[in-house]
């Protein structure tokens, strides 16, 4: 399966293991919840979709390559104790907690929860010593004489042997004590998480045109060359930061992430084509309505692999404002309701500055411990520190305002300081829909309600925050060539059917 499947089939087990019965009891017992082994290609995501998985359930994740560790930090240290069997004292070995299991009771401890994942990365390259401990561990739960907490999944993930030359196979007995599931890379569920995490746009639209270069892995006489998802994201954030300092990354920095030559050879002279159709096209001047004829001609005539990096570049465009549009969005909603939790909780007489920094800290709090359990994406942290920083700052300014008595004065001065987020909020959407409806009208012009349209419109309804911004905000451009296109699907369908049903009838004829 993909890594999209293979992560709904986590969620899937992870509820169920969790799933408990009317006394409480979880349904599946603790011995029946089966460890899930993943197994895949080196880079395609296994340890990105756990954080996934912890943030949209709410459990703790603790995550571990267990490569580096000995049989010692696994298992614990030994220690002598006296104990009394049948009258007799003799010195017996016990074990101190394992570090593995120790991180486990931290993260409980620390954060008060009591559900959680704990993933075992590079579980099949482990020392010889430590091989038989993590079979162990798979099959009882337990290193030494210690066990994992109940209301916790343990996921292992591994890479076959043929990609990795210190991988060894699992025999018979463990397979059969675990969920196996073997993932396969697959750009298009790949395309989908880049869009949604702001990949850079020419290593998508590439990616779009050359798709057999996404995943390549060859061993040659010179070694072993290829090209991962963790390459080129990883590729994609070094492209990113040099744009900002204003440094051009070349075939040598793309080499040190894409180890195939060939690709990174050709993925140059791709991201150098990309800059000048920035330059050519002028972009952001086609989003804003102000594109001067000679652009459509250029568009009109050019090869189709230009029209669609063009394309690739105005959906980025347009991917990034609908994005900050939607974030824009969530930190409207979520200012709003500590707005509403402020005013309910305020009492007149109360000091306003400090109600709004006490509701700030403990988002401040909960922010912290939910970093400590690694359940916030990037996304997730920068909307909560933003969040937090506008609640310190209308915290300022209520103490900047001496002598503000009455809970409905605070409130009046409140709604004043929030009023600016909807305000900035109804911004971005209308400078986005404008944005929309350019792109658009710049395509009808150049290639008209062809494939490069098809592709287009295709592109938008699966681009995440693409067609998040439509089904809210609306396109009218958007659905009336998307009905077209149905049309024509339709269309396509019929004639398809009357040319099959004339076939049949000429074959019937024949027959008589």
């Amino acid at each position: 399966m993909n890594i999209k499947q293979a992560k709904q089939e986590i969620e899937d087990t992870l509820r169920a293991y969790l799933a408990k019965d009317e006394l409480g009891n979880y349904r599946i017992p603790s011995k029946r919840q089966r460890p899930v082994l993943l197994m895949g290609p080196p880079g395609i995501g296994k340890t990105q979709i756990m954080e996934q998985i912890a943030a949209e359930t709410g459990v703790g994740l603790v995550a571990y390559t267990v490569t580096h560790h000995t049989r010692q930090s696994a298992v614990g240290l030994p220690f002598i104790v006296h104990e009394a069997y049948n009258g007799e004292e003799v010195s017996v070995t016990r074990y101190t907690m394992s570090e593995i299991l120790a991180s486990v009771y931290d993260l409980m401890e620390k954060t008060g929860l009591e559900q959680g994942i704990l993933f075992l990365d590079e579980i099949n390259c482990v020392s010889e010593t430590l091989t038989p401990v993590m079979l162990q561990f798979l099959q009882y739960k337990t290193f030494g004489n210690r066990r994992l907490p109940e209301g916790w999944l343990i996921v292992a993930a591994g890479n076959p042997p043929e990609y990795n030359r210190s991988a060894r196979a699992f025999d018979v007995v463990t397979l059969d004590r675990v969920k196996y599931i073997e993932v396969e890379e697959d750009f298009e569920i790949w395309k989908e998480y880049a869009w949604r995490n702001g990949l850079h746009g020419a290593v998508i639209s590439y990616l779009d045109i050359r798709k057999e270069n996404f995943y390549r892995i060859e061993n040659t006489v010179d070694g072993t060359h290829f090209a991962t998802a963790r390459g080129w994201e990883d590729l994609s954030e070094m492209i990113q930061a040099c744009e900002q300092i204003g440094v051009r990354v070349d075939r040598q920095v793309i080499e040190q992430y894409i180890q195939m030559p060939d690709i990174a050879r050709d993925f140059a002279g791709y991201l150098d084509l990309y800059y000048k159709y920035q330059s050519t096209y002028h972009v952001e001047e086609i989003l804003r309505g102000r594109w001067e004829p000679v652009t459509v001609r250029t568009m009109q005539t050019a090869p189709f692999d230009e029209k669609l990096s063009v394309m690739g570049l105005l959906f980025a465009r347009l991917s990034e404002a609908a994005g900050n549009t939607r974030r824009e969005d969530i930190l409207a909603d979520r200012l709003h309701q500590d707005l509403t939790r402020f005013r309910d909780e305020l009492e007149d007489g109360d000091e306003g500055d400090r109600r709004m920094e006490e509701l700030a800290a403990a988002h401040r709090k909960q922010m912290r411990l939910d970093a400590e359990a690694n359940r916030l994406s990037g996304e997730e942290r920068d909307l909560r520190q933003r969040e937090v920083n506008t609640l310190e700052k209308y915290a300022e300014r209520l103490r900047q305002e001496k002598g503000l008595t009455g809970k409905d004065t605070v409130m009046e001065l409140v709604r004043q300081m929030f009023q600016e987020i909807p305000d900035r909020r109804q911004d971005l959407i209308d400078d986005t829909g404008i944005r929309f409806d350019n792109a658009f009208r710049f395509l009808e012009a150049s290639v008209g309600q062809r494939q490069e349209m098809v592709i287009f419109v295709t592109q938008i309804t699966a681009g995440f925050d693409t067609s998040w911004f439509v089904e809210n905000f609306g396109c009218d451009a958007y659905y009336r060539h998307n009905r077209e296109l149905l049309f024509d699907d339709v269309e396509q369908r019929i004639r398809g059917e009357i040319q099959a049903a004339r076939e049949q009838s000429g074959d019937r004829r024949e027959n008589l």
